[in-house]
């Protein structure tokens, strides 16, 4: 897994158990102190914030667990998959694109960066230079044909060292 998405995860993770642990029990016992639990607006919006904290820690540490899971070995070397820098061309547009498929924390649409989930990511999966392929985007359907690919293995090499994932 790349280190800044860890980093990331890890410092949001952090950010939270101190709100979860610290900040949202001294905010709960203030508004317990104020009275009648039944009409006290504090008290129920300070609940309400520790559940949401909680479901989203979980989620935080659920991403992470399944992004530590990531085994570069079984990334393909001659398909398109995570790390790919995809050249496409559009075949309504005549027009190229590039784009590298990353996680969805990483995701930058403008800098050319999609989500592997995303529904052009989930539609390139799996293909190889030469291939069309005809995916349904919030836009309406397009259709590309993948003229370029470089696996995150070919970065690798190009680059003297081991993926950074």
């Amino acid at each position: 897994m790349p280190l800044n998405i860890k980093d990331k995860l890890e410092k949001e993770i952090q950010q939270l158990e101190h709100e979860l642990n610290v900040e949202l029990p001294a905010e709960l016992k203030r508004a317990v102190a104020l009275g009648d639990l039944s009409e006290n607006a504090e008290y129920h919006m300070a609940k309400q914030r520790q559940e949401f904290v909680g479901a989203r820690l979980a989620q935080l540490k659920k991403r992470l667990a399944d992004l530590s899971l990531v085994n570069l070995n079984n990334i393909p070397s001659d398909r398109v998959s995570y790390g790919s820098i995809v050249r496409l061309l559009d075949l309504e547009k005549d027009q190229e694109i590039e784009y590298r498929l990353v996680t969805s924390e990483e995701t930058d649409v403008a800098r050319g960066l999609i989500s592997t989930s995303s529904p052009i990511g989930r539609g390139l999966m799996g293909k190889q230079v030469g291939d069309t392929v005809r995916i349904q985007t919030p836009g309406g359907a397009k259709e590309f044909e993948v003229r370029n690919l470089l696996t995150i293995h070919d970065q690798d090499e190009a680059n003297g060292g081991s993926p950074s994932a």
